[in-house]
């Protein structure tokens, strides 16, 4: 199969930059941070669920002083981008511009609609929900929503701490401090928020489409790699390796299949060789040139790399 009679992929059309890339962005980041705003106000609002965040500092003003959270959010966002501009650079800031202004905005114009639920956990479920689907658009189209992600960055470049380290403790100071002025018990829910939308982020950026990479150590790869190519009709690549205690060169079968696949694939190894050595492992996408099993449909075993 050639390249040209192939079924192309959306980012086939879509350029990774020009007018039409940028638009699209924009798109992205206005739509989720509508998202992003809805839930925040019809579900973490009522229930006084503070998930980390600027949003979540902003419900804690709400509950002490009666401030509108989109205020408290413009407030506290406006100095952490100017302070992002001039430690983190014009670019990253640029990119955070966008979310920094429209989130609180929406939250302003959504404030007043009627939360479905006030159920602490149906709400920290589902205002999980909307705020990992809102957020995962908003890094689809390559942008922030500002607050303390770029005080996260600060921190991380002047510190050396991970970055994932550094977002933990903004958002953990955000939870602790619910627990002393809202409940213990509402800081337990704020966490299973929190948790709910780093997985539904993960949803948005990489899609429900689990494909598995197996690693496969053995003896009789000629044979193992004919029958993966013509009995499982899947491409694979042949690394070259060198075994750890005995130093001889050997080569190393990868192969990308469907979850559906996996037992096919154990069961094809253990036949030929009962004592390989396979190692599987997730990959949620898989893009290149023939590649399209991100969306969990077949690739081009031609056009496997190698």
């Amino acid at each position: 199969m050639s390249s040209k009679s192939r079924k192309r992929r959306p980012g086939d059309y879509i350029p990774l930059s020009g007018p039409f890339r940028h638009a699209l962005d924009t798109f992205m980041i206005l739509i989720g941070a509508f998202i992003t705003a809805l839930a925040f106000n019809l579900f973490l609002v009522p229930a006084h669920i503070a998930s980390g965040g600027v949003s979540g500092l902003s419900i804690i003003a709400k509950s002490l002083f009666n401030i509108e959270p989109a205020y408290t959010q413009w407030m506290l966002n406006i100095p952490l981008f100017t302070a992002g501009y001039l430690l983190l650079g014009r670019y990253y800031a640029l990119r955070s511009l966008l979310g920094t202004v429209f989130l609180p905005l929406f939250v302003l114009l959504t404030k007043d609609w009627a939360a479905p639920t006030t159920d602490p956990l149906l709400a920290s479920l589902y205002g999980g929900i909307g705020v990992g689907l809102g957020l995962g658009l908003v890094f689809r189209g390559r942008g922030s929503t500002g607050g303390l992600s770029i005080a996260a960055h600060i921190i991380q470049k002047y510190s050396g701490l991970s970055l994932s380290l550094c977002v933990v403790l903004m958002d953990g100071l955000v939870i602790v401090l619910a627990g002393f002025v809202l409940s213990p018990e509402r800081a337990l829910y704020a966490l299973i928020g929190l948790y709910i939308t780093g997985k539904f982020i993960d949803v948005v950026e990489l899609g429900f489409n689990y494909t598995k990479v197996a690693y496969i150590i053995a003896d009789k790869t000629d044979e193992i790699a004919d029958a993966v190519l013509h009995h499982l009709d899947r491409g694979l690549t042949k690394l070259s390796a060198q075994g750890g205690y005995t130093g001889d060169d050997r080569t190393v079968l990868m192969v990308v299949v469907g979850q559906s696949e996996v037992t096919s694939l154990k069961t094809l190894v253990q036949t030929i060789e009962p004592t390989a050595f396979v190692i599987i492992s997730n990959a949620h996408e898989v893009l290149g040139e023939g590649f399209s099993l991100g969306r969990g449909s077949k690739y081009d075993k031609s056009k496997n790399p190698g």
